[in-house]
Order: C-alpha cells, then sequence, then structure tokens
C-alpha cells in the first residue's frame, strides 16, 4: 500500500470532513466544514478536486452528483504525516521528537502519566534482546 501524500492544513479539514462519514457529497462537506471555516462551495470543491487528483480521496458519481470518500483511514494518514515529521524535523528519530516534547512544549500531569504508560507497554511488548529462543 502507498503513503498517503503530505496534506496541507486545509486539505486535512476537508479529510476529517470525509473521516466523519462516507461517501459524502460536496454539500455534505460544506455542511460539515461550515462551522468550521465558513468556507464557499467552490472552495470546497476546489479542495475536493486537489485531494482526488493526489489519491487522497476518490471520487465516484451517484445519483445526485459526485461522491467522495477518503482512500485512507485518518490513522494511515496520521502515521505518514507523523513520519515525515519525524524525517524532516528531527533526523527520523522518534527520540528526538520526544525529547523535543518534554522539553519545549508544556505537558501537563495528565499527559506525563500516558506517556509514561506508553512506555511501560512499549517495553513490556518489546523482545527481550540477548535472549535467545527456547
Amino acid at each position: 500500500m502507498r503513503r498517503p501524500p503530505p496534506l496541507s492544513g486545509a486539505e486535512w479539514k476537508v479529510m476529517d470532513a470525509l473521516w466523519e462519514g462516507a461517501p459524502a457529497s460536496g454539500r455534505e462537506v460544506v455542511e460539515r466544514l461550515k462551522g468550521r471555516t465558513g468556507w464557499a462551495y467552490t472552495t470546497v470543491q476546489t479542495l475536493l478536486s486537489r485531494l482526488v487528483e493526489k489519491g487522497a480521496a476518490r471520487q465516484r458519481k451517484g445519483e445526485a452528483g459526485n461522491l467522495y470518500e477518503a482512500a485512507f483511514t485518518r490513522a494511515t494518514a496520521r502515521r505518514s504525516a507523523v513520519r515525515a515529521l519525524l524525517d524532516r524535523a528531527f533526523d527520523g528519530a522518534f527520540g528526538n521528537l520526544l525529547h523535543h516534547l518534554a522539553e519545549e512544549e508544556p505537558l501537563s500531569p495528565a499527559d506525563r502519566e500516558r506517556l509514561q504508560a506508553m512506555v511501560a507497554e512499549a517495553r513490556r511488548r518489546a523482545p527481550r534482546r540477548g535472549r535467545s529462543p527456547r
């Protein structure tokens, strides 16, 4: 499976609207975005066309016009975006990103607790090194 293409901030908003429920018409996407963006129908149509061209969304003919759906799950798109960020800004190393977050970004006590739990879970799941299988 190929990686999702990079998305602009506006494209992420349209993809979020598609992930809310698909297939969706252009008008349905406009309605979903109305309170968040106030974009005109033509703006949303332009973004949907761009997403189809990039391969991030699929378009098909419906009874009342075009219907759109995301070509990737939200989780796949996020994974790809984080990987691209890691490669671009943190030398591809997840530890560098974690260090940045811990040192530069405010973490609430709940965030710290959640992070510690995730690290503990990763340690638990990681195979032990230096031991041969029996």
